[in-house]
């Protein structure tokens, strides 16, 4: 068999609301399986006012979130040209822009899950065929949604035992009895950014105020005792989740912010290493934001045996663009790009909308 080559921008703007992250990646099909190279990447951070809208849009009406579709649409399409005209990227070059768009609603349970960004329009704005709203035929054919990023690790990451985002939500993806696992394990960024702009700083660079605070074992046990925690995989969270059963909790305990901080930190090693085998063979992959969180790391490594491997800083900040890249050209190739095993649909599938300019 002769070696394939396809060249995409994967696109990701996830819930810690730090940007939209675009890479442009080489995928290589060979008789071994597939391969990568990211060629280049980059975040383009939200203004204040992206980063706004886009943290009150679980809370609009229905006839608002389309309004707010359309404008983020246009703002996606401003920002991916952008990208490809800065870095001399001709659209003759590409098979596609992937796109993962935005979550705004995803509540699951009741047949809904909402990513804004994903319009027609996109394709004739930027000149390009477009492969994106990947979450809700799944939904449909009775899924989570998510995690979609699993089908990635499986077939591009097939190293490690587990892989772990740390992003706005921990997720982890590992194979079970000769099928894929994945689910959402906790919040991590969803949670730890709101607290740290209490203190005036966006995040907790390297964990700096979680190591500065002291752990409230009133609040831990309490956040520990969710109900959710308890549910077996799938399953999946939204912001929804974070609003209603987390700001409660920290809300009413009268501690300060560091101390929270350190808290819910803390907490989210535990729920991560109950997760993990007690096999100091095994080995996981640690990506998203919260890798950078030195003091997250640290709790994780002394609540667990396994391996934690923390890779390139390209992988750690853009893996989740490099999938959906991945997830576009599955589809493209008619290819499954959703495992029934991970988000509990009736079936394995090819998701995702394509569109002509």
């Amino acid at each position: 068999m002769e070696n394939l080559t396809y060249r995409v921008v994967g696109v990701m703007s996830g819930t810690s609301l730090d940007g939209i992250d675009l890479a442009l990646i080489d995928f290589v099909k060979s008789k071994e399986g597939w391969g990568f190279n990211i060629l280049l990447a980059e975040t383009l951070a939200y203004s204040k006012e992206w980063k706004d809208r886009l943290a009150q849009a679980s809370h609009l009406s229905k006839e608002e979130i389309t309004h707010l579709d359309v404008a983020y649409t246009d703002e996606l399409a401003a920002v991916i040209s952008s990208f490809l005209s800065r870095h001399s990227i001709s659209v003759s070059s590409l098979n596609a822009v992937c796109s993962h768009g935005h979550t705004v609603l995803h509540q699951p349970e009741s047949g809904i899950t909402i990513q804004i960004g994903n319009l027609p329009v996109l394709a004739q704005k930027i000149g390009m065929r477009v492969v994106c709203d990947f979450r809700v035929e799944d939904v449909a054919l009775g899924g989570q949604g998510a995690p979609l990023v699993p089908i990635g690790d499986q077939m591009l990451f097939t190293e490690f035992d587990y892989c772990l985002n740390l992003g706005g939500f921990a997720n982890i993806s590992l194979e079970e009895n000769g099928s894929r696992l994945a689910y959402d394990v906790c919040a991590v960024n969803t949670v730890l950014n709101v607290l740290s702009q209490k203190m005036g700083v966006d995040y907790d660079e390297d964990g700096r105020i979680a190591a500065s605070g002291e752990i409230d074992q009133d609040l831990l046990r309490k956040l520990n005792e969710l109900s959710f925690y308890q549910k077996s995989p799938p399953k999946s969270l939204g912001v929804e989740w974070v609003v209603k059963d987390i700001m409660p909790l920290l809300e009413e305990t009268h501690i300060s912010i560091p101390h929270k901080i350190t808290t819910f930190t803390y907490h989210i090693a535990q729920q991560i290493a109950n997760n993990l085998a007690k096999d100091t063979s095994k080995k996981v992959l640690v990506t998203g934001g919260g890798a950078y969180n030195k003091t997250l790391i640290e709790f994780l490594k002394s609540m667990s045996v396994v391996e934690v491997i923390i890779p390139s800083k390209e992988i750690v900040e853009f893996k989740e663009a490099l999938i959906f890249g991945f997830l576009g050209l599955l589809k493209l190739e008619k290819e499954v790009n959703v495992l029934k095993s991970v988000t509990g649909a009736s079936k394995n599938h090819s998701s995702g909308k394509v569109f002509l300019p």
